[in-house]
């Protein structure tokens, strides 16, 4: 075989150019998504005021603002609209579709002004050969480099044991995670038969766990509770109308007998008036026949009133008896919407443990390889419920919910060296 100086340099260059260039152009694309996207599990602050000009001041929309976490679908459940899109959609953007929505719904002449903040974006996860791997708050513009020296900075030796401790707190975690997992699940449980309008709720967990039946009667006790909370709203509400309802009852029985009182009141004045007339009566009998007429006829204008009153207070408690139930729906889907959210997450901070106790485990059978180990970086984003894997560079950056995989590989095997170029071709003996 015959090997010359320059051999093998313009290969090496052009993979480093490709690498290079794939991680920019990745570098750009997660930068522009995060410009111009709402990711699931966002935490945003919906905030919408309203000018009133008969107060000369802005009144703030509280029914309707206030803070929502975005679903695995890309929606938030907005009172009075439901579900509201925030795919391909910026803080303003929605902000502006929430604003427009309102205008058209409620009938207003002027849109609301309204504005989205970003509370917290969904954390991102470290996990592989680094010192510390778990969750991490996510800030914008956070690159692979930035997320290493979340999770330790340093890489993990590999070792020949183990530690205990670290064996244990891995396993004490995953258990809390578990248990964290089975409440939020019963939770979803009696959310979905509120939501669905059971009478009876009836938890659905192991029959062999103590913890989790605990549990489950905790939430059918949580269930009947509002149940019999929204029963007892209900009766009386139903209770304040009828009761209404025979007041004007009563008030239509006392209109009655007061105008009969003024027909009898009108004959004793028409037969007084031609008493008067004829010299039979003074004048004086007949002044106070017209003052007990006026008295029948103000009677019956404050009963009018009265009944006016009763029905209007009808109005407003059947309004009330039919919101009841509106609201508790909007409260129910609402706080689903959240708790489906935070079972996602810990969902995936399950997996995330276990990859890492797994790891962990198997590191006691590994050895240390000769040369420095090659780094891998990569990238699981989940979108639309698919995860894709990419790989990265310490320069990508990371986009909300991402999870990033570090792993030592072993080190390539050392090329040969290349011996200076001379004027005789350089030709390996017998044993080379």
């Amino acid at each position: 075989m015959i090997m010359h100086r320059g051999f093998g340099k313009f290969p090496r260059t052009v993979p480093w150019l490709v690498a290079t260039a794939s991680a920019l152009l990745i570098a750009l694309n997660v930068s522009a998504a995060l410009a111009s996207t709402i990711f699931p599990n966002t935490r945003i602050r919906l905030t919408l005021v309203q000018w009133m000009p008969t107060k000369g001041s802005y009144e703030q929309w509280t029914a309707v603002g206030g803070d929502y976490t975005v679903s695995d679908e890309g929606t938030i459940i907005v009172p009075l609209l439901g579900a509201i899109s925030v795919e391909n959609k910026d803080e303003a953007a929605l902000a502006s579709a929430i604003a427009k929505a309102l205008k058209e719904r409620i009938g207003l002449v002027d849109e609301p002004a309204a504005s989205v903040e970003i509370i917290k974006y969904p954390p991102i996860y470290v996990m592989g050969d680094v010192k510390n791997p778990g969750e991490y708050e996510f800030r914008t513009g956070m690159t692979v480099l930035q997320a290493l020296a979340l999770g330790g900075g340093e890489l993990q030796a590999p070792d020949t044991t183990a530690s205990p401790e670290v064996v244990i707190k891995l396993v004490g975690d995953a258990k809390e995670i578990d248990d964290s997992i089975m409440r939020t699940a019963a939770k979803i449980e009696r959310l979905e038969a509120e939501m669905a309008g059971q009478t009876t709720f009836q938890s659905k967990q192991e029959p062999n766990d103590a913890v989790a039946i605990a549990v489950g009667r905790q939430e059918e006790a949580i269930f009947s509770a509002r149940a019999n909370e929204l029963s007892r709203q209900t009766k009386s509400l139903t209770a304040l109308r009828d009761l209404l309802s025979s007041e004007i009852g009563v008030l239509e029985e006392k209109m009655k007998s007061t105008d009969a009182n003024i027909n009898s009141a009108q004959q004793q004045l028409d037969s007084t008036i031609a008493l008067v007339e004829r010299g039979a009566l003074v004048a004086t009998r007949q002044a106070e026949a017209e003052r007990t007429m006026r008295s029948y006829q103000d009677t019956r204008l404050d009963l009018t009133v009265l009944i006016m009153r009763a029905r209007q207070s009808i109005s407003q408690t059947t309004r009330d008896l039919e919101g009841l139930a509106d609201r508790r729906q909007t409260e129910i889907a609402s706080t689903l919407q959240t708790e489906r959210a935070l079972m996602s997450s810990l969902q995936l901070k399950k997996a995330t443990a276990q990859k890492v106790l797994m790891e962990t485990l198997s590191s006691g059978a590994s050895l240390e390889p000769a040369g420095k180990p090659k780094i891998e970086y990569m990238i699981v984003h989940n979108n639309g419920g698919k995860s894709t894997e990419t790989l990265a560079t310490e320069t990508t950056s990371m986009a909300p919910g991402d999870v990033l995989k570090i792993t030592r590989n072993a080190p390539h095997p050392t090329p040969p060296s290349i011996s200076p170029d001379t004027s005789e071709p350089i030709v390996p003996d017998a044993g080379q």
